[in-house]
């Protein structure tokens, strides 16, 4: 079904494809190409070289066509924007409201945070669409993306390569650059090739060939911080709908971006939105070279299902029923281990009976879930039938206001609603915790994008747990028919496809609501009590002692479990009560360790430290060649460690909040992804690299003599020293070296750390231009 190639390959004429090793094939085809030359024939190429301002194709400098933030994050991007020196949007910003819309918490400060958005978008000259309106990947979709187009967003599934545009997620603080008129920095990703062969069969959803495509990809890294190249025969058999459901997904790859050929689907797709001028033939050139490559042949993808609690986690739906018994024991097993928390039990095992699975809860939401075509689909499932009164709920959310209409007008929300499904608003919840939240102990299914743990909103540091898995809306629609039991879509008869009805675009329900403007810089900012301007950071001090106060062992740390969705969106707007929440499900005691951390920073700069300030200060000065640091010279902060933190979500808060509490390292195997690591590097926070954990423990201290000057002297591997640790304080502990390499870093990056944060840079820059 899905093929690995080991090495990289030539594809031919986007769909005949020559492992590596194989010149005698391409000269018999009369050509005789570098690699380089060939991979200057990726549709990844050229979109990189027309957006790339450095002159340099090994080292880009990316400037995007436009930029999209939803209601969790752009209050802090324009806080840090305003803070550096922003005078207007230099470029289109799409401000959404899709995340952050049910205000039923935390009073007033939600729709606080949306009026701010609109007197932003006043102030600076950009695009606010309210709450309700459309969930923010759909709202670009409809009237952003294009072919040969760059979109940046901070939203990790900031995806519309199906529609010809290179989009890609990340933290706030590459958004806030693009708004400042600088650039997105980075080495030119390397492309892999995933060819599409055959048709899906009648059953098999968007969800299911994105959820094989990641249980093939995630845990082995083979397209981790890449470009994937979608190409091949099997594309011209997929809707663009199914095709925007497959791409959203490649996040979940860990990919960096992806991009599609695109065709006369793709052209009528831009044509119906009145963006007829967005599109063009996307194709690569006729032998281009791919330095990884995957073969999906879509005849043979079965419905899936992804198990708790990640969208790797993926069986057949087939499989699974064969083996519920031991693959729902072993899933316990890896979910507790990964929760972590002492006499947390699950119940997978009670949702087997009389022979079927059976769930109490299916959702088909959001920017993967709530297309038109998937609810049609859903719609035709369900027809006439009943999910029935029992546990079992289904609730479906389409993705936008003109979905919403088209399926009243054409009758297939009367069909969902006839068999008991809830039809709600173009809403994000779902996918992080903030909408149909289960009880505890509850089966969900979910055509939603993620499963991560506590992502559906419990909290099992409070004795709370739930079980998310993923699956594709018509295998959710055919469950909720037989009134919860777990079934595929491919079991049942229904009517396969949209049942004749054409989709239509009613651009008046945008063109009625959605601002549009030009920037009135007389407009005053409207400040909710909720919103604060980040607090100060100070800049890297000479010499540095970092003491650990989160030590995670887990093979992957997402950034759910740095900083939790849910309950906590209300504040993001608000640096310091946010960062209240900082591993609050992963590690409750973190806050109170860092505070303590900061007070002994305080200490120090009072000038005559006692107690455990005094003892890590004698012990740095006992470091050898340290013996005469002045106390002015040296500065003490927390530090995190994980074996590879980041996976997941963009928003910059996982990395924000630790420095407001005082953080200046991570220190990491690996990360899980660049979005992450960037969002340690525009807050500041050193982002370590360690080979061997031995050295570190829970509450160790590491000092780092000349840290400053290393850094600002573009050293890669920096030494430090181990000095307090294995329950010993700082007087009574030996200290020995520990080394750590600090990555590729940019010189821009570079100087980002040594000033604090990426508000200190800017203010510096306008301070010497």
């Amino acid at each position: 079904m899905i093929e690995l190639y080991k090495g990289g390959a030539w594809v031919l004429d986007g769909r005949d494809v020559i492992p590596d090793g194989g010149p005698l094939e391409l000269k018999k085809r009369g050509l005789a190409l570098s690699r380089e030359e060939g991979r200057k024939g990726t549709i990844s190429y050229g979109i990189l070289k027309a957006h790339n301002s450095s002159g340099d194709e090994k080292n880009l400098r990316i400037k995007f066509d436009a930029i999209a933030s939803h209601d969790i994050t752009y209050v802090g991007i324009i806080q840090t924007a305003r803070a550096s020196g922003m005078e207007s949007f230099p470029l289109p910003y799409v401000l959404t409201n899709c995340h952050n819309s049910l205000c039923a918490v935390g009073g007033t400060i939600n729709a606080d945070d949306h009026a701010f958005a609109l007197s932003a978008a006043k102030k600076y000259g950009g695009i606010y669409v309210p709450p309700h309106l459309a969930v923010i990947h759909s709202y670009m979709r409809e009237t952003a993306a294009g072919c040969g187009k760059m979109i940046l967003g901070s939203d990790s599934h900031t995806r519309y390569g199906a529609l010809g545009t290179m989009a890609v997620g990340e933290g706030g603080g590459e958004l806030a650059k693009q708004l400042l008129g600088r650039t997105y920095d980075l080495p030119c990703p390397p492309v892999v090739a995933v060819i599409l062969k055959g048709a899906p069969r009648k059953g098999v959803g968007p969800h299911d060939v994105a959820l094989s495509l990641i249980g093939a990809v995630f845990k082995n890294g083979y397209v981790k911080n890449k470009v994937v190249e979608f190409l091949g025969d099997g594309i011209e058999n997929l809707p663009v709908d199914f095709r925007n459901g497959i791409d959203v997904m490649t996040t979940e790859t860990t990919c960096w971006s992806s991009i599609w050929k695109t065709d006369d689907k793709v052209r009528e797709y831009l044509e119906l939105r009145g963006r007829g001028d967005d599109y063009r033939k996307l194709a690569p050139a006729g032998a281009a070279y791919y330095d990884g490559l995957v073969s999906v042949d879509l005849d043979a993808v079965e419905p899936v299902i992804a198990l708790p609690f990640h969208p790797s986690n993926v069986y057949t739906i087939r499989e699974l029923k064969a083996n519920a018994k031991d693959i729902f024991a072993e899933t316990e097993k890896e979910c507790l281990k990964a929760v972590g928390v002492p006499g947390l039990t699950m119940n997978l095992a009670e949702k087997i009976r009389g022979g079927g699975i059976y769930v109490e809860q299916g959702i088909i939401a959001g920017c993967s879930g709530g297309s038109f075509e998937n609810i049609m689909a859903a719609a035709g499932i369900l027809d006439g039938k009943s999910t029935g009164s029992g546990i079992f709920s289904l609730s479906v959310y389409p993705e936008s206001q003109p979905t919403m209409l088209e399926l009243v007008r054409n009758g297939a929300a009367a069909k969902l609603l006839s068999a008991g499904a809830v039809i709600r608003e173009a809403f994000c919840g779902p996918c992080f915790g903030a909408g149909d939240v289960p009880a505890n102990g509850d089966f969900s299914i979910r055509h939603t994008t993620r499963n991560f743990p506590n992502r559906e909103g419990s909290k099992p540091n409070e004795g709370q747990i739930a079980e998310v898995a993923l699956m594709d809306a018509r295998s959710i629609a055919a469950t909720a028919a037989n009134g919860g039991r777990l079934t595929a879509a491919t079991e049942i008869d229904y009517d396969s496809g949209p049942g004749g009805a054409k989709f239509f675009f009613d651009r008046g329900i945008y063109e009625k609501r959605v601002y549009r403007g030009k920037p009135h810089p007389e407009t005053e900012l409207v400040f909710g009590p909720n919103i604060k301007d980040w607090p100060p950071i100070p800049p890297l001090p000479e010499n540095l002692v970092i003491k650990i106060a989160g030590f995670i062992t887990d093979p992957v740390t997402t950034t759910d479990e740095l900083i939790p969705s849910g309950e906590t969106s209300s504040y993001r707007s608000n640096p310091l009560r946010l960062a209240e929440f900082t591993l609050s499900r992963k590690d409750p005691l973190y806050v109170k360790r860092a505070k303590e951390i900061q007070a002994l920073e305080a200490d120090l700069r009072k000038g005559k430290p006692d107690g455990e300030a005094a003892n890590i200060l004698n012990a740095a000065r006992a470091a050898p060649g340290c013996g005469g640091l002045d106390i002015s010279e040296i500065g003490i902060g927390s530090a995190i460690y994980a074996r590879k933190p980041g996976d997941g979500s963009a928003r910059e808060q996982a990395a924000s909040c630790q420095r407001v509490l005082g953080a200046w390292a991570n220190l990491a195997l690996e990360y899980a992804t660049k979005r992450y690591r960037s969002n340690l590097i525009n807050w500041g926070i050193l982002p370590f690299i360690v080979e061997d954990e031995s050295s570190l423990a829970p509450g160790c201290c590491v000092f780092f003599p000349g840290i400053r000057k290393a850094l600002l002297d573009g050293a890669g591997a920096v030494r430090g020293y181990v000095i307090a640790g294995e329950g010993k304080t700082a007087r009574e502990f030996s200290a020995r070296e520990f080394s750590a390499h600090l990555g590729e870093l940019t010189g821009a990056e570079r100087r980002i750390l040594a000033d604090g944060c990426l508000i200190n840079y800017y203010r510096a820059l306008r301070h010497t231009a």
